[in-house]
This record gives structure tokens, C-alpha cells and sequence, in this order.
């Protein structure tokens, strides 16, 4: 992978000017294309009807008087029927603006073709690893999207994304990836004096998602391995990632975002010591990379999910001349003095933000996001993590994304069989530093 790293003043001179705290176009998008004019109502798909999506529904819903949900596709139906419960009671003039009937609920490994077909756009929030298929699909059947992050489980996931990417320009269609602090107000204005030259040059970062965990769900005695394993997603890398990928890339995405740039190689160290058992697939409980640039700049990324421990979300950056706080919002000198500090009264939902800018370019008819690049490259950097991590390798980001690894099933459907299967002992099998290994050394 070709690095994008650019000086700052270049930098200042390339990124769109910042108004109303909102930045036009984020970081790898393009501008100044006009397309086909949306048609009222902006018809709505939703792929994937678990609680992220039933949010991103609401949240289109809200961006517009014009968008109108008209169908909705998941593996299960339960879910399909939960979601839609849910955000009939969260959406004003639901009656007339979320309209699903029988014949546009779809389920099952397919159902999302379906879906896609009745829609002018898309969004897709089912678990990860079916991201670059969705994707896909969507951008061949020429919509314009919202995909969550990550938007791949692997390399090849990431290979099939940025190519898929490339159909998705020609055709004009706006992206939105769901890294929601590139439309995050206090990010923005931090953004703003990082280009002015507050800090002065980027010399290392710290970023941490460290929390107790997220939800476990309980094997059924009616369920077959592969409905207990899409019930329990979280917990398979096929599907989720491990939560370095899953969750993490949030962090590591703005010290790549501010920096214009993805690291070249890394190495860490991470395992299971607290959340081990059955229940909780092959995923580590803790990682900790060292990334570097090329430039030969360390960003230090420590992710945990373990209870009764220090919880952090954050990200820091170090400059030459002082540091950003994002958490708290603020930058200092490196002897401590305040420098600035973002006004909290004036903080935006960047969650709802993402869905605001996308659907306003859509009813006008512009072509002005393509979140896909950094979309893929930064789920990339979080993948190397989870390569070193579990092997104990120095893992070259640009060797990991021409590698072409898949973790995927050869097929997608209830009878096949997933890629991890539970040993007698009802526990599966994870990656031992040292053992396991992706390249020669």
C-alpha cells in the first residue's frame, strides 16, 4: 500500500475549509460532481436489523423529511421484527414514514440482495464480515450507502472493498463509513489547530479502547453451529474481527486521520486471561500493538475488555510543541499550559451528523463523500494489530493486505460450516503467540 503522507502546509492547502464546526468533505473524499437528483421520498434499506442498525434507521429518518424506510433484510427474522418495533417508536410520523410491509421483509444469508433492490440508498450494519459482499452488492446495484465500520474481517475483505470502491466512484455514489469522530464537532476544531501548527509536528500518539466488555449471548439447544456462531457474533473473528477491530478502529482512526497516513508495520503482544470458556469464541480479551509510521513515528494502541479494570476510550497525540487531549478536548503546551479548550455547549451528535451531510448531498443530488479508502485502510491497520497481536510477528501492513488472507466460510448458509469449530471440550481454538505465525520469519 503507497503511503499518503503529506506536509502540513500541503495538507492545509488540500482539506476542504471547516464551516458551521462541519467539515464539508472529510479526508478522502471527492467533490465537485453533480449526479442524478434523488427522487422524494429517498427510499431507505436497512441490511442488518441488530441494535446499531435499528439506531442508523432512526438516525436517516431523522436526516431528512424526505427519507422513508420501505425495507429491511436480516438472517433472522426476530431481529428483523424487533428493529422494525423499535424504530416505529422511536420516529416521528412513523405511519407514514416507515413503511415495511410483508412483502419487503427479507431473511436469511440472501435476503439482503432483495432488500437492496427496493432502495435509492443503503445502509449496512450487519456484523463485518459481511461488509465487502453487502458492499458490493449495493454498489452494483448503484446506491448510495452508509456502511459501519469495520467494513472487513481480513485482507481479502480489504482487497474486495477498495476494488469495489473504485465501481462506486466511477458511479458517483456517496459512502459514509460510521467512523463518526471525522464528523464529530470537537475533533473538527482540534483538526483546525493541528493544521495551524499548535502541537507542530506529530512525534507519537497513545489511543485506548479499554472497557469491561459487551454482551455474551447463550448457545441454544435448538440451534446448529453456524446460528449459534451469527447469534454470538462477537465472539468470531469471521464475523467480527476481535474487538481490536471491531471497536478500537474508532482510535486509531483519528491518529491515521490527523496524520494523513497508516502505518507501515507492527508488532504486540495480547491473549485471554480473563474471558475464557465456551461462551466467548476465539477472540483475545486484551492487545497491545506498536504501530509505526514511516516516518518512524509510534502510535502505542492498548485495547482491554476486562471488568474491575481502569475503563478508557481516548486518544492522545503528541507534537513537537504540545499535545491534543481528545477526550477532554483540549490541547496544552508540553510544560502543561492550556492552550485550548473545545466550548462542550457547542458539541454535535456525530452519530446523527453522518446521516444529515449524507442525505442533504443526496436530495440535492450531489456527489461529495467517499469514505471508502479510509474506511479500508484504517480497518486494515486494526487487522495487522489483530495479526501481530496473535502471533508475536513484526507484521508489514502492505505484506498483510497483498497476503489475500480470508477467514471466510466457502459458503454463506445455515448446513455449511463455519471456519472455527468447538473442540470436545465445548472450547474453541485461538492463536498462540509464537505458534501462531502468518508469514516466514
Amino acid at each position: 500500500m503507497k503511503t499518503n503522507k503529506i506536509d502540513r502546509r500541503k495538507f492545509v492547502k488540500q482539506t476542504a475549509a471547516v464551516t458551521g464546526g462541519l467539515m464539508a468533505v472529510p479526508f478522502a473524499a471527492s467533490a465537485g460532481f453533480y449526479t442524478e437528483k434523488a427522487p422524494a421520498p429517498i427510499r431507505v434499506a436497512l441490511v442488518g436489523c441488530g441494535g446499531r442498525g435499528t439506531g442508523a434507521a432512526v438516525q436517516a429518518l431523522n436526516a431528512h423529511p424526505d427519507v422513508k424506510l420501505v425495507a429491511m433484510a436480516d438472517a433472522f427474522r426476530d431481529r428483523l421484527d424487533n428493529s422494525l418495533k423499535n424504530i416505529k417508536e422511536e420516529v416521528d410520523n412513523a405511519q407514514s414514514r416507515v413503511e415495511v410491509p410483508e412483502s419487503r421483509k427479507f431473511t436469511g444469508f440472501e435476503a439482503y440482495k432483495k432488500a437492496i433492490q427496493e432502495a435509492d440508498v443503503v445502509i449496512l450494519t450487519t456484523p463485518p464480515g459481511f461488509r465487502p459482499i453487502h458492499f458490493k452488492e449495493a454498489v452494483k446495484q448503484g446506491k448510495h450507502i452508509f456502511m459501519e465500520k469495520p467494513v472487513a474481517t481480513d485482507p481479502a475483505g480489504i482487497l474486495s472493498v477498495l476494488e469495489t470502491a473504485k465501481e462506486a466512484r466511477n458511479k458517483k455514489l456517496n459512502v459514509i463509513v460510521g467512523l463518526q469522530r471525522r464528523y464529530q464537532n470537537s475533533y473538527l476544531e482540534l483538526l483546525k489547530r493541528y493544521q495551524d501548527g499548535m502541537i507542530g509536528d506529530i512525534t507519537s500518539a497513545q489511543v485506548y479502547w479499554n472497557s469491561r466488555g459487551v454482551w455474551v449471548r447463550e448457545r441454544q439447544p435448538s440451534q446448529n453451529e453456524m446460528e449459534y456462531q451469527m447469534r454470538n457474533w462477537y465472539y468470531f473473528n469471521w464475523l467480527c474481527g476481535d474487538h481490536i477491530v471491531e471497536q478500537h478502529i474508532h482510535n486509531m482512526d483519528v491518529v491515521n486521520w490527523f496524520k494523513q497516513d497508516y502505518p507501515t508495520i507492527a508488532q504486540g503482544m495480547g491473549g485471554r486471561t480473563v474471558r475464557v470458556g465456551p461462551n466467548f469464541g476465539e477472540i483475545f480479551d486484551h492487545h497491545f500493538v506498536e504501530y509505526q509510521y514511516a516516518d518512524g513515528v509510534i502510535m502505542n494502541s492498548q485495547c482491554r475488555h476486562q471488568p474491575g479494570t481502569m475503563s478508557r476510550v481516548d486518544e492522545v497525540i503528541i507534537g513537537s510543541k504540545g499535545r491534543i487531549h481528545f477526550g477532554a478536548g483540549k490541547i496544552e503546551s508540553l510544560d502543561g499550559k492550556v492552550l485550548y479548550e473545545f466550548d462542550k455547549s457547542k458539541e454535535n451528535n456525530p452519530y446523527q451528523t453522518e446521516h444529515d451531510v449524507l442525505f442533504d448531498a443526496i436530495s440535492k443530488g450531489e456527489y461529495k463523500f467517499d469514505d471508502t479508502e479510509h474506511g479500508a485502510h484504517t480497518t486494515l491497520t486494526a487487522i495487522v494489530g489483530r495479526m501481530a497481536t496473535y502471533s508475536g510477528q513484526v507484521i508489514n501492513q502492505q505484506t498483510a493486505l497483498q497476503s489475500g488472507i480470508s477467514i471466510q466460510p466457502e459458503t454463506y448458509a445455515w448446513d455449511a460450516t463455519p471456519p472455527v469449530l468447538p473442540g470436545e471440550n465445548g472450547l474453541y481454538p485461538c492463536a498462540v503467540p509464537g505458534e501462531t505465525a502468518y508469514f516466514k520469519s
